[in-house]
Formats: structure tokens, C-alpha cells, sequence
């Protein structure tokens, strides 16, 4: 489908990287914490989110990191891909990178992130797309797949989350530790936590929606999506059941992650549940026992070349 936005939808001017290019740009006059000048920004379900597109024509790509990390954690892969022909759209989902913060809604955060995603490639006329992210991101693109089916052709995942161990450090990491800031010290106390401080940093507008919440009304949404990841702990994804996930017949590219994260068996399971998916590792076994020895940026830098080296192989071999 056209790449053009509807003229009906206020954006800012597309940003086109440079495919080739794969560092971020310098910072400049403070813009934000990670450099990015003039990004486009689309209002998203009454949210303004940061995005960008990678790549001048092609089938449509979008990738999401993992963590709540900013769309800089999907840049190497979107600038791979583009090279091969892709248009990649990277983005900061709202409470995340430099878009802006809503804690508000009757759904979890991952599934109000899958329905903006959704809603900003309708609005890039980017639909059928094929949607690919770690971690976080995984999750992101399965929801997609499941709450809008229509509107995705193709997965690619890896480091699959499950498990009590996941469930319970990632309900912390994302919720329970700003649950306790709201009870100890209110939303000021929020505002000075290390991830809160530097989503004001990247859009200062934040500091001031922050500080205009209601102390028990954040502490009740943060903890109504904690228990996404509690309830998650018996699933075989955090976010999808074993039927949810039977139900998706998608080209499929799954590489597992290696850690209490994200265990190898989640994304075998995964793969076995999915009919048409594949599944590919990063290292052999005999590599796996031999990394703790080297050195980390090195391995890195081959994990991003590997998973790369895996999707454009999938890509091209099913021809998108």
C-alpha cells in the first residue's frame, strides 16, 4: 500500500535515514537524550508518538525493542533490513523513549501499545505489515497479530518472555517499583526515579502530566498492569495462551533467548504451538559454553550480525 500519510492526519515531516548509516545522529540544541532531530510524531489514540521510517520504498517492517527501551534499540536491525529492500518503522511507544506519557486505560500497557502501533501503520497506510521485536517487543507484535489479524503478514521474534522468573522481575521492573515511589512520596517521587527523570528529560511536557495525576489513581492503573505479568507466570508467553497462540498462522521467525528471561524452552514452545513458524538460534551449544569467556561487546555485536543474518534469510526466502 502507499507510504503516504492520509492528508487528514497532522504529522511532521518524514524523517528518511540513510540505510547505510548506522550510528544515531549527533545531539544537537538538546533536542533529546538520544540525539534525534525533527522526528516525525503522529497523535496516536490521544497520545503524540515518536516514530520514524528506515528505507525509501518496500513491503512495510515494523520493529519494536525490548524493555520499554526507545526505538534507537531497533535502528541496526531496521537499517539491515532496509538495505534489502524493506520500509522499516521504528517507534517510541507512549511511556517510552521521547513520546508522551498516558497511564490510563482498562487494558494492559502491552495490549494499549499493540492498539497504537496498530493505529499509527493504518494512518502510515502501512497495513499489511510484517512485525518483528525482542522481548517487549515479541510481545507487542504477537498482540498484534492476535487483537488485529488483518493487519499483520508475517512475525519475526526473539528472546520469547515466560515463566515466574519473568513474570515477576518485569511486573517489578516496570510497575511495582513505581508503585512504591507513588505510595512512599507521591508523583513527585515517581518524577525523580531514574526511568521517570529521563522520559522528562526526552519530552519535557512530561514532568507536568506526571505531576497532575492522582497519586492512588496512578498507583491503580500501574498495578492493573502488573498484573498482566503475574497472571502471565502460567502461560506459555506472557500476554498469549496456548490457544491464542495455536490460533496465529503466520509466517513465522522465531529465535529463542538463553536467559531465566527469556528461556530457550519459551521459544521452542512457541514454535511448536505456531503452525508455519520456524525457529533459529543465535549460537550453537559448544558457542553458548564458550561466551562467558569472551569479550561482551564482541558478542554483542555478533548476536546483532546473527539475528540480522537469520530474518533476511527468512525474508527473502518467503519472498514478502
Amino acid at each position: 500500500m502507499s507510504g503516504r500519510t492520509s492528508e487528514r492526519h497532522q504529522h511532521r515531516s518524514v524523517h528518511w535515514h540513510n540505510v547505510g548509516e548506522g550510528r544515531c545522529p549527533q545531539q544537537r540544541d538538546g533536542n533529546t537524550d538520544s540525539g534525534r532531530i525533527d522526528i516525525p510524531q503522529a497523535l496516536i489514540n490521544g497520545v503524540t508518538l515518536n516514530y520514524e521510517l528506515v528505507g525509501g520504498d518496500g513491503p512495510w517492517i515494523v520493529l519494536t525493542p525490548g524493555g520499554r527501551g526507545a526505538l534507537e534499540g531497533s535502528r541496526y536491525l531496521g537499517n539491515r533490513l532496509a538495505g534489502k529492500g524493506f520500509r522499516v518503522l521504528l517507534h517510541d511507544r507512549r511511556n517510552c523513549g521521547a513520546s508522551e506519557i498516558r497511564i490510563e486505560g482498562e487494558i494492559s500497557e502491552q495490549e494499549i501499545w499493540a492498539d497504537d502501533v496498530y493505529a499509527l501503520l493504518q494512518q502510515l497506510q502501512a497495513t499489511p505489515v510484517i512485525a518483528g521485536g525482542g522481548s517487549a517487543g515479541c510481545r507487542l507484535s504477537l498482540l498484534l497479530a492476535l487483537r488485529h489479524p488483518e493487519a499483520v503478514r508475517g512475525l519475526l521474534l526473539w528472546w520469547v518472555t515466560g515463566g515466574h522468573v519473568a513474570s515477576t522481575q518485569l511486573g517489578h521492573a516496570y510497575y511495582g517499583q513505581f508503585i512504591e515511589a507513588a505510595k512512599n512520596g507521591g508523583m513527585d517521587a515517581v518524577c525523580q526515579t531514574d526511568y521517570f527523570a529521563a522520559r522528562i528529560d526526552s519530552n519535557p511536557r512530561n514532568r507536568n502530566y506526571l505531576l497532575g495525576l492522582n497519586p492512588d489513581e496512578f498507583i491503580h492503573t500501574m498495578s492493573m498492569w502488573r498484573d498482566f505479568f503475574v497472571e502471565g507466570a502460567q502461560l506459555p508467553v506472557i500476554g498469549a495462551s496456548e490457544k491464542d497462540l495455536a490460533s496465529i498462522k503466520l509466517p513465522t521467525c522465531i529465535v529463542p533467548g538463553n536467559d531465566p528471561v527469556h528461556p530457550k524452552s519459551r521459544g521452542e514452545d512457541l514454535h511448536h504451538l505456531m503452525t508455519g513458524s520456524e525457529i533459529c538460534y543465535i549460537h550453537t551449544e559448544a558457542e553458548q559454553k564458550k561466551l562467558a569467556d569472551r569479550n561482551p561487546g564482541d558478542v554483542m555485536r555478533e548476536i546483532g550480525t546473527r539475528l540480522g543474518d537469520i530474518f533476511i534469510e527468512f525474508l527473502e526466502r518467503h519472498r514478502f
